[in-house]
C-alpha cells in the first residue's frame, strides 16, 4: 500500500493500530486531499484505507493542494489530528528557491471523538503558526508540566537553512502563546550536505528539516527524530537535548536509517516494544511504510540487533 509520512497510533481502547497517511486524488481516487487510515490488530494484516479527514470547502487551505504528515494523538478525552495543509494561490514574499515558490503552508489541528474521525478543523482561517511563515510537519509535545507545545519545521524554501522550532499552544490546541524558539538548524548535522552547494547555478546552500518527533528514553533523555538529505537521498536521524529540556542545546546523533528513508516516528506496541515506522523511498507512488524494532539505549534510540 502506498504510504508517505507514516504515523502509527496504538489505541489501547480498541487494541488496534492505526496507520495514517495523506489522501491524494491522483493516488487514492478521492475527490480532495485529506487523511487516510489503515488499521490492524497485529501490524501485519491491515484493513483499509478509510478516510479520516477531507479538507472542507471554505477554509484557508485548498482541497486540491495537498495534505502532508498527518498524525493523531489522544489528548484530554479527544483525538487530535495534526496535518500540514497548503494554499499555493496565497503567495508569500520572496523569489522561488530551486523552483519552489513561497506560499501558505502550515500545520492545522482538527479534533474527533474517534481515531477514525471524522476530524473537524479548529481554525478555518489559517494554520496554527502565522501564515506568513512556511511551516510543516507539526507534532504535539507535552512538557514536564503537561503543557502542550507545537514542534514544527520552518521550511527551507523560506529560511534556506531549515529549522525545527517550538511554540506553546493553548490548552485547547486552537492557538499559540508567545514566541517560537529555535531548537536546531539543518546545517548543524555534521554529516549533512546542503541540498545545493554555494555557487551551484547561482544558488546559495540550503538545508532541509523534516519530520520532527520528540520522545523520552528510559533514563529521561529527550530525543528528537528528524529527517534531511545526504547526497540527494533521504535520511532518518536523531538528536539529543543535553539539558533534557525542550530548549536544548541539542546534540546531533548518527543517522538511524539511510537508503532514501525517513519521516519516521516511534510508538510502543501493546507488549511495550519500541518500534520505528518510516517511509522508503521518498517519492510516491513507490513509497512504502517500513517497520524497525528499536532499542532504548538510555541516552539514545538505536536499531535493535
Amino acid at each position: 500500500m502506498p504510504v508517505h509520512d507514516p504515523f502509527i497510533f496504538a489505541d489501547r481502547k480498541s487494541d488496534m493500530y492505526y496507520l495514517y497517511s495523506g489522501a491524494s486524488p491522483r493516488l487514492n481516487g478521492v475527490d480532495r486531499h485529506g487523511v487516510l487510515f489503515y488499521k490492524s490488530a497485529d501490524l501485519e494484516e491491515w484493513e483499509g484505507p478509510y478516510v479520516a479527514f477531507a479538507i472542507p470547502d471554505g477554509v484557508w487551505a485548498d482541497p486540491q493542494h495537498g495534505a502532508w504528515a498527518p498524525e493523531v494523538h489522544e489528548y484530554r478525552g479527544q483525538y487530535a489530528l495534526f496535518v500540514t495543509l497548503h494554499n499555493e494561490d496565497r503567495t508569500l514574499e520572496g523569489d522561488p528557491v530551486q523552483g519552489y515558490a513561497r506560499h501558505w503552508r502550515g500545520t492545522a489541528v482538527a479534533v474527533s471523538d474517534s481515531p477514525e474521525g471524522p476530524f473537524k478543523l479548529l481554525n478555518a482561517d489559517g494554520p496554527i503558526v502565522s501564515s506568513e511563515q512556511m511551516t510543516l510537519d507539526g507534532t504535539l509535545y507535552l512538557d514536564e508540566g503537561e503543557a502542550p507545545w507545537l514542534i514544527y519545521c520552518h521550511e527551507w524554501v523560506q529560511t534556506l537553512d531549515g529549522t525545527i522550532e517550538a511554540i506553546r499552544l493553548t490548552d485547547d490546541l486552537s492557538s499559540t502563546i508567545g514566541d517560537a524558539i529555535v531548537l536546531l538548524r539543518g546545517s548543524e548535522a555534521p554529516w549533512l550536505k546542503p541540498a545545493s552547494e554555494a555557487g551551484s547555478a547561482g544558488e546559495v546552500p540550503t538545508y532541509v528539516t523534516d519530520g520532527c518527533q520528540l520522545y523520552r528514553t528510559s533514563d529521561g533523555s529527550l530525543i528528537m527524530l528528524w529527517s534531511s538529505y545526504e547526497d540527494g537521498s533521504y535520511v532518518q536521524t536523531s538528536a539529543r537535548s543535553e539539558s533534557g529540556r525542550l530548549e536544548g542545546p541539542w546534540t546531533q546523533l548518527e543517522p538511524l536509517v539511510r537508503e532514501d528513508s525517513g519521516h519516521g516516528m516511534l510508538f510502543r506496541t501493546f507488549d511495550r516494544r519500541w518500534m520505528l515506522v518510516l517511509h522508503r523511498p521518498f517519492k510516491m507512488p513507490d513509497s512504502r511504510a517500513y517497520l524497525y524494532e528499536i532499542r532504548d539505549a538510555g541516552d539514545r534510540f538505536e536499531l535493535a540487533d
